[in-house]
């Protein structure tokens, strides 16, 4: 796949590319829909012999129209163009978008963005809008094709009956829902993040932790502690992971949010690694403990509840 960043206005030619099948939307983690959506383009695209491409945007539209407003992202930037890559499109268009970008009229749009690239057939959800506060739909864009490109909408994706969105995802993992997000995206829900120096008081009681900022603008999920996996060096430990504010002894910042992992069977020194965590679901909520020898019980009883999770898990 070759990545193809674009700033408005562009000055790529027809030329530049072979006849494409292009794939539009956001695809803010690449979810079960958004692969409907890319597949879909990918086999128009083989049916017709053609190229096949994928458009995204970035930032987000809101943090542009909405004056800086703050997104948790399911897939920053280098994370959505690597699930794409799996995907398998010859192309992947990253638009920058700016306020003169967002002023473009829908026709302006389908004439620079999609009939200028040498796109002969779009593929996007029913929902897609386009140009100058979406006024461009699905249902307007063989008008503003001028005749030079077909166009496919794909239908919504459903699970129990209610639409897979991004919206819904976030939903999810904000409630501590992760098998739902599981389910919704395809795949486990990734974040990444930096080791930094923690307060090392898991060493003192047989369980040290890795304490992860994140990086980028990832959504985290809600407080308590979840059966978890960290990559490290290439490789993947099982763990359990205490998202919370340390009410047993952080008392000088309560405020302060924290994500540290314990991983199971590792021996090593993480401090300045960046490191992925994959998360499995959520085995309770943070909890205050009259002590040491109360909150080592409870860990023991994690760990013992989480590896027999992954053991089964492995099973299935």
């Amino acid at each position: 796949m070759q990545t193809i960043h674009i700033k408005h206005p562009h000055s790529y030619q027809k030329s530049d590319f072979s006849p494409l099948v292009l794939a539009l939307g956001f695809f803010d983690g690449v979810h079960r829909g958004h692969q409907k959506v890319i597949g879909t383009a990918i086999e128009e695209a083989n049916n017709r012999g053609l190229k096949s491409g994928v458009m995204t945007f970035d930032p987000h539209p809101k943090e542009v129209l909405r004056k800086g407003e703050a997104i948790d992202y399911l897939t920053p930037l280098v994370k959505k163009e690597s699930e794409i890559k799996k995907l398998g499109p010859d192309y992947l268009f990253i638009v920058h978008f700016t306020p003169a970008f967002a002023e473009l009229t829908p026709q302006d749009f389908c004439d620079d963005y999609l009939i200028g690239l040498n796109v002969k057939h779009v593929v996007a959800g029913f929902d897609y809008s386009y140009g100058r506060l979406g006024k461009g739909t699905m249902e307007t864009i063989e008008f503003h094709s001028r005749g030079e490109f077909r166009h496919t909408v794909v239908e919504k994706v459903d699970e129990d009956e209610e639409k897979i969105s991004s919206t819904r995802i976030r939903s999810s993992i904000r409630s501590g829902e992760l098998k739902e997000t599981t389910k919704l995206l395809g795949r486990n829900y990734e974040t990444k993040g930096l080791v930094v120096g923690g307060d090392k008081r898991g060493r003192t009681i047989g369980y040290p932790t890795a304490n992860v900022n994140k990086e980028d603008s990832y959504l985290i999920p809600k407080p308590g502690v979840y059966a978890v996996e960290l990559a490290a060096s290439g490789k993947w430990y099982e763990g359990m992971c205490n998202i919370g504010y340390k009410p047993t002894f952080n008392k000088e910042r309560p405020d302060e949010l924290t994500v540290e992992v314990h991983l199971f069977d590792f021996n090593g020194d993480l401090y300045g690694e960046s490191v992925s965590i994959r998360w499995y679901e959520r085995i309770r909520s943070e909890k205050s403990f009259s002590g040491v020898d109360e909150l080592l019980a409870q860990l023991k009883s994690d760990e013992e509840q989480i590896r027999h999770y992954f053991a089964d898990f492995k099973e299935k």
